[in-house]
């Protein structure tokens, strides 16, 4: 919905009329959630089915399996809308992280349990790398690159008033972990096509279905490289969508603003987009570093109970920001009120 509110212009709109426009944005939401729920109900049941852990062929249990699985979807996102009108934060992200974080435990005890003297070192290894990597997307995510920007001076009450300077932050990361979604869902359809295709009874399907499912495992050189290269792709891709520099131009110079040194109107728009495409370079090729270092650090210590996705460590990390901003703000609003009172 976010990517359709940037490329329909009735959508933008919507999304500009304040409060209204974003509960009608909302409800489409929901609408939209419902059919996304019974597809992926449905591709569930076929997974779990193929892997025999679903035995039911009766048209009415597939029919309850899916209707529960859409009911679960539906649940959690009123549970999630509940925690936003109501909590701190945003509610559906602070649900995926608490099924992120609840998974933790188990995963410590597996590895507990397996590891031998050996590899305590590589395991120590593994959290060094962890702790390194958490800092790591903390430094990123709060990166910003400052464009100065002055306002022309202004009269008021028969006054000139002094000339105002503020600044537009550009982030290093624009885009968050959608680049890593977008990827990890392109990446995977070579090896659900080869698995298919190496069901065919046709020889040369059956050998273009093998080398598929060979070459891109998880663990694969292939696989990385290509799901590095996506991430990159994808980064430039929803940063063209998200950020306009025409657009911020536009408005820059609708309010009489310029960049010191920088010509108003196009020349600005080119400006920014030449930082914007420097600092896009930095954070795809860390969002994409992310994205297979989990891969790699566990093919070279061994221990593959600990792999955590790019996607879940982005999710926790910039929940966990969002949220003691959001306290931090309460704080201060709080303390405002005394003031006020």
């Amino acid at each position: 919905m976010q990517l359709l509110t940037m490329v329909f212009p009735k959508l933008e709109e919507m999304s500009k009329e304040g409060e209204m426009g974003r509960q009608k944005i909302n409800q489409y939401t929901r609408f939209l959630t419902i059919p996304l729920s019974v597809i992926q109900s449905v591709g569930m049941y076929t997974l779990l089915k193929n892997q025999g852990l679903v035995e039911a062929s009766n048209p009415l249990s597939i029919l309850a399996i899916i209707v529960a699985m859409v009911a679960g979807t539906i649940f959690t996102m009123w549970l999630g809308e509940l925690l936003t009108e109501y909590g701190i934060g945003n509610g559906i992200s602070i649900l995926i992280l608490v099924g992120i974080l609840a998974r933790a435990p188990v995963v410590l005890f597996q590895t507990a349990s397996i590891v031998e003297q050996q590899q305590v070192l590589n395991l120590l290894i593994f959290v060094a790398v962890g702790i390194t990597v958490t800092a790591a997307i903390v430094f990123v995510n709060e990166g910003r690159r400052q464009i100065q920007i002055h306002y022309a001076r202004r009269f008021s009450a028969g006054r000139r008033m002094s000339q105002v300077q503020t600044y537009l932050p550009l982030r290093v990361n624009q885009t968050g972990v959608i680049p890593i979604i977008f990827a990890v869902s392109l990446v995977l359809l070579p090896s659900f096509g080869g698995q298919f295709l190496a069901q065919s009874s046709v020889p040369v399907l059956q050998n273009i279905g093998r080398f598929l499912s060979l070459n891109f495992q998880p663990n694969s050189i292939t696989y990385n490289a290509v799901y590095f290269l996506l991430v990159i792709g994808f980064t430039y891709f929803y940063t063209a969508v998200v950020f306009n520099p025409t657009k911020i131009a536009d408005e820059i110079k609708k309010y009489g603003g310029f960049v010191p040194g920088i010509r108003p109107g196009s020349t600005t728009a080119a400006y920014l987009n030449y930082i914007l495409i420097r600092i896009t370079l930095a954070g795809a090729i860390f969002l994409a570093t992310i994205a297979v270092m989990p891969s790699v650090v566990s093919y070279y210590t061994n221990i593959s109970t600990l792999v955590v996705g790019g996607t879940s460590l982005l999710i926790v990390v910039s929940v966990i920001l969002d949220t003691a901003k959001q306290f931090e703000s309460k704080m201060i609003e709080k303390n405002y009120d005394k003031f006020l009172s």
